[in-house]
C-alpha cells in the first residue's frame, strides 16, 4: 500500500520535499512508517529530528500503534512554534448568536476592527492577546518571520480550542486569527479576543488559548536574522501526543 507523507518546518528541510509517497506493507502502523523513514535517512540524521514529534493521520492526531490504510495522509509534525487570502473574512462575527470566529490568513490582521466587532451589551470584559513580531530574539536582530501550517489540521484544532474555552471558562465568544507567510517586525502574528460577562474568566480563557495553541496547533515559525535563518525551537507536545521512531540498537 502507499501513504502520502507530509512534512513541516525543520522536517521539510531534512526530507527535501513537503510531500512524498511511501510504500508500506498492508497493516503497517505509524511506528513502522517512522522506523522506515529513520532507517532510510543517511548517516542516522533522522533519529534526533523524529524524537518528540507528533503524527497525524488524515488531519487527526494519531498514536504509534495506529494502523495505516492505502491512501492515508500522514503528517510529520515537529514541536510547534505558534504562535488564504488578502485577510480574514470574519464579517460574520457581528451576526446575532455567533460564539466563535477562527481563521488562518496571509494578510494584515485588523486588530482594532476585530476587537470592536466582538463587543456586546452583556459583556463586562474583553481581553486581548496581540502577538507581535519583535525586532530581536536572544540578542539577534530579526529581519522577518515566516509562518507555515498544516492548514486543514490547524483550522480544526483552533476551532476545537475555541469551543473548549467557551465550555471550560464560560466565556461568551472567542475570536482567534493566526497569520501565515512572511511577517515584518511590528506586525501581528496571532490575535486572540475573548468576551465574557466577567473579567476573571476572560483573562483565564485568553491565557489558556494562547498557551495551548503554541503547544498543539500545527503552525511553525522560521526566524530570519541579519546573520542567518533558523526554524524556531518548538514547545514540547503535551504528554500522550508525541510519537517517536524506534531508535534502533546501533544509535548512540
Amino acid at each position: 500500500m502507499q501513504v502520502r507523507v507530509l512534512s513541516f518546518g525543520v522536517l521539510t528541510d531534512w526530507l527535501g520535499s513537503p510531500a512524498a509517497t511511501v510504500e508500506l506493507p498492508e497493516g503497517a502502523t505509524v511506528a513502522q512508517l517512522l522506523e522506515r523513514l529513520r532507517t532510510s535517512a543517511p548517516g542516522g540524521q533522522a533519529a534526533p529530528l523524529l524524537r518528540g514529534i507528533a503524527v497525524s493521520v488524515n488531519a487527526e492526531f494519531a498514536m504509534a500503534g495506529r494502523v495505516l490504510r492505502d491512501g492515508d495522509e500522514v503528517g510529520l509534525l515537529p514541536p510547534v512554534s505558534g504562535g488564504s487570502d488578502d485577510g480574514p473574512d470574519l464579517s460574520f462575527i457581528s451576526a446575532p448568536g455567533c460564539i466563535s470566529a477562527v481563521s488562518l490568513c496571509r494578510g494584515h490582521i485588523d486588530s482594532e476592527r476585530l476587537i470592536a466587532a466582538i463587543k456586546r451589551g452583556e459583556d463586562g470584559a474583553v481581553v486581548v492577546f496581540d502577538g507581535i513580531v519583535r525586532n530581536q530574539t536572544r540578542g539577534r536582530q530579526t529581519l522577518h518571520l515566516d509562518y507555515e501550517a498544516y492548514e486543514e489540521m490547524a483550522a480544526k484544532q483552533m476551532e476545537a480550542l475555541a469551543a473548549e474555552a467557551r465550555k471550560r471558562f464560560g466565556v461568551r465568544q472567542v475570536t482567534m486569527v493566526h497569520r501565515l507567510g512572511r511577517l515584518q517586525v511590528g506586525e501581528t502574528s496571532v490575535l486572540i479576543v475573548v468576551a465574557s460577562a466577567h473579567r476573571a474568566q476572560a483573562f483565564e480563557a485568553c491565557r489558556w488559548l494562547i498557551d495551548t495553541l503554541k503547544k498543539t496547533v500545527p503552525i511553525w515559525k522560521k526566524e530570519t536574522f541579519v546573520d542567518g535563518s533558523v526554524w524556531a525551537a518548538g514547545e514540547p507536545f503535551p504528554a500522550g501526543m508525541a510519537v517517536s521512531a524506534p531508535e534502533g540498537s546501533h544509535d548512540s
